[in-house]
C-alpha cells in the first residue's frame, strides 16, 4: 500500500479557526482539511439540527409532485410505490409507502423482481399498475433514464413521479415530476442525496402541506440513516444531518423491523459503520436471494413478534448469500489465474451459473486481490448482465460511457455501475473496457493507498481530543475518520498475531517514553515479524475505544505497519 500523507492545510485558515473555537490545532486543522473554515460552519458540522435541513420545496419539480399526490387522494386514485431491491430502494419504498399510509389508504408497493425483471422500472411494474387500476406510480432511487418505460405508461393513462439520484442522461423522462438534483436545470443547495433521502424531501413537503414540522417524521429517519449508510454517499450536509438524527433513532427507538435485525447480532450501540456492516448486509440479502419485498415486509412492519420472524428468514438469506460469494470470489480469482489476466489494467470476468445477486460483493472482493475496475457477469435471461465496482479516484461510470456502443443499457455511479448486453457482444465489450480503462486510469490509480491525515505523535493524545474527535461522527465519504501516522514506534513485548489462521496482529505500543497504547491491526498478522524484540515500526492507526465487560479503553486501530528508516 502507498502511504499519501495529505498536504497541510494553509496555516493562516488553521490558526483563525483555531482561535475562533478555542480548539486544539490537531482539530482546527482536521476541520480545514474537511473544508470547515469558520465557526458557522463548524457549528453546523458539531450541532446540526433538523432546522439546518434545506426546504424541500427548492428541489425542481417539487411543488408539481406534491400537487399531482394530492390530486390522486382526492380523486380516490390507486397509488404505487416502486423502488430498486437494494437498501436504498427498499428503505425509499418502506419510507415513502409507510407515510402515505398514514394520510391515505389506496397504497401499495412493488420491487422488481433481480432475476425477471432486472434493475430500475419495469415493463412488467407498469403491466401490474395497469391491472390493478393504479393511475400514479412513485419511482424511488431509480426512474431517471426510464424515457421507454415512462412513455409505455402514459399511454396507459398512468402517471411517474420520479425520485431519483443518479446521474441523468441527455434527456429527461416525460413524468409529470422528476426529483433529483442532479439535473442541470435544478438548483437545490445540496445534490448528494440518495434515493431514500430524495424520498424523505417528499414526505418532507407533503408534511408542510399538512402543517406537519420536520420533527413529526423523525421516526422515518431510522430508514434515510440506513439508506446514507448503505449506499456510500457523502456524509457532508443534510446527509450528515439526516444519518446523524436517524441514528439516535436507531439506537433509542427504532421501528420493529430494524429493532428486529438489531436483537440477530446482539449489539447495543450502532454506530455508522455498525449499520454498513451489520444492517445493510442483511437487508440487501433479501433482494439478493430472495425478492426484495421481504425487505419491505420487515421495514414496514410494525408488530415486533411478525418483524422478528421476517428477521430470521432474512437472517437466513444473509447465510446463504456469505456462502455465495465466498464460493463465486474462489471460481473469478481461478478464471483469471487460468485466463493469464493477472496483469491488466482491469478485471472482466463471467460465468453463467454465477448468482446474479451476489456479483457486485464478488467485485468488491476481486478488487482486495487485483486491485482495479472490475465487472463481473452472469447469464440474465437471454442477455448478460454486471456489476461494476471501481478504485479510488477512478470512474467506472465514465468508463462504461465510452464503452456504451457494446452495452444495451447500463447505470450507476462513479465507484459502482450495472449494466447489460447482448452474448456476442461481450469479448468486444471486455476488450473496449481494458483500452479504455489503460487509456485514462492514472499510474498512482493503479495500487491502494492509504489517506493520512497529520503525524501525530501518542503524547499529543488526550481525553479532550479524543472526546473532540468522537464529535466527528457518523463517518462516512469526505468525513472519514482520522487516520494519523507515528514514527518510531515499538512494541513492548506482548504483542502476538491472533485469530485463525493468526491472520489479525494485537501490540501494545509505546513511542519514546509516552504512555503504552492497547493496538490492534485487522489482517495484519503477517506483519509480526515486523514487530518482535523492540523493532521500531512507524504505524498508521485511528483512534479507538474497545468496549469489554462493561468498560471502555483506548485502542488504537492499525491500518499498516512497516519498519522505521532509521
Amino acid at each position: 500500500m502507498r502511504w499519501n500523507l495529505k498536504s497541510k492545510p494553509e496555516q493562516h485558515k488553521v490558526q483563525a479557526l483555531q482561535s475562533q473555537l478555542k480548539v486544539d490545532e490537531i482539530v482546527a486543522e482536521l476541520l480545514v482539511s474537511r473544508g470547515i473554515e469558520t465557526f458557522e460552519e463548524a457549528r453546523l458540522f458539531f450541532r446540526p439540527t433538523l432546522a439546518d435541513l434545506h426546504d424541500p420545496y427548492l428541489m425542481k419539480d417539487m411543488d408539481t409532485a406534491v400537487q399531482r399526490i394530492e390530486k390522486a387522494i382526492i380523486s380516490g386514485e390507486n397509488i404505487m410505490v416502486f423502488g430498486d431491491y437494494d437498501v436504498d430502494g427498499t428503505t425509499a419504498v418502506s419510507l415513502v409507502a409507510s407515510y402515505l399510509k398514514t394520510i391515505y389508504p389506496n397504497v401499495t408497493t412493488y420491487i422488481p423482481d433481480r432475476y425477471l425483471e432486472g434493475y430500475g422500472v419495469s415493463f412488467k411494474g407498469i403491466d401490474y399498475a395497469d391491472d390493478n387500476s393504479i393511475s400514479l406510480i412513485i419511482a424511488l432511487d431509480c426512474g431517471i433514464k426510464s424515457i421507454n418505460h415512462v412513455a409505455y405508461a402514459k399511454e396507459k393513462n398512468i402517471d411517474f413521479i420520479i425520485c431519483d439520484h443518479h446521474r441523468p442522461g441527455e434527456t429527461i423522462p416525460d413524468a409529470v415530476a422528476v426529483l433529483d438534483p442532479k439535473r442541470t436545470d435544478c438548483e437545490y443547495p445540496y445534490d448528494e442525496l440518495c434515493g431514500c433521502g430524495i424520498g424523505f424531501k417528499l414526505i418532507q413537503a407533503l408534511g408542510l402541506n399538512r402543517s406537519q414540522t420536520t420533527e413529526d417524521l423523525v421516526e422515518y429517519l431510522d430508514l434515510v440513516a440506513t439508506a446514507i449508510a448503505a449506499d456510500i454517499v457523502p456524509m457532508t450536509g443534510e446527509n450528515r444531518i439526516l444519518a446523524k438524527f436517524g441514528l439516535e433513532v436507531i439506537n433509542s427507538n427504532p421501528r420493529p423491523g430494524i429493532k428486529a435485525l438489531i436483537h440477530q447480532v446482539k449489539k447495543e450501540v450502532l454506530t455508522i459503520t455498525d449499520v454498513v456492516f451489520i444492517i445493510a448486509p442483511r437487508i440487501n440479502a433479501a433482494g439478493r436471494i430472495k425478492h426484495g419485498n421481504h425487505a419491505v415486509e420487515l421495514l414496514s412492519e410494525f408488530d415486533f413478534d411478525q418483524a422478528t420472524e421476517f428477521a430470521r428468514e432474512i437472517e437466513l438469506y444473509n447465510s446463504e448469500r456469505k456462502e455465495l460469494d465466498k464460493q463465486i470470489t474462489v471460481e473469478a480469482l481461478n478464471q483469471i489465474i487460468e485466463n493469464q489476466e493477472k496483469d491488466k489494467f482491469s478485471t472482466v470476468v463471467y460465468q453463467e451459473n454465477w448468482h446474479k445477486g451476489v456479483i457486485g460483493i464478488v467485485a468488491s472482493r476481486l478488487i482486495e486481490t487485483y486491485y482495479r475496475p472490475t465487472l463481473v457477469f452472469t447469464k440474465s435471461g437471454d442477455k448478460l448482465a454486471a456489476s461494476a465496482r471501481s478504485v479510488f479516484g477512478f470512474d467506472v461510470y465514465n468508463a462504461l460511457e465510452a464503452c456504451s456502443e457494446h452495452l444495451e443499457q447500463f447505470g450507476g455511479h462513479m465507484y459502482a455501475a450495472g449494466m447489460t448486453l447482448a452474448e456476442e457482444n461481450y469479448e468486444k465489450f471486455k476488450n473496449a473496457f481494458e483500452n479504455e480503462v489503460k487509456r485514462t486510469i492514472l499510474e498512482e490509480q493503479r495500487e491502494p493507498q492509504i489517506n493520512i491525515d497529520m503525524e501525530l505523535n501518542f503524547t499529543d493524545i488526550d481525553e479532550k481530543t479524543i472526546r473532540i474527535l468522537k464529535q466527528f461522527e457518523p463517518f462516512g465519504p469526505q468525513n472519514m475518520h482520522p487516520v494519523f501516522v507515528a514514527k518510531m514506534v515499538f512494541d513492548t513485548g506482548y504483542g502476538k498475531s491472533m485469530g485463525l489462521n493468526d491472520e489479525h496482529l494485537k501490540l501494545f505500543v509505546k513511542q519514546n517514553n509516552s504512555m503504552g497504547l492497547a493496538a490492534i491491526g485487522f489482517g495484519l498478522g503477517k506483519k509480526y515479524s515486523s514487530v518482535v524484540n523492540r523493532k521500531r515500526i512507524d504505524i498508521i492507526y485511528s483512534i479507538d475505544e474497545n468496549e469489554w465487560n462493561g468498560k471502555t479503553t483506548l485502542q488504537l486501530n492499525l491500518k499498516d505497519l512497516q519498519e522505521s528508516q532509521l
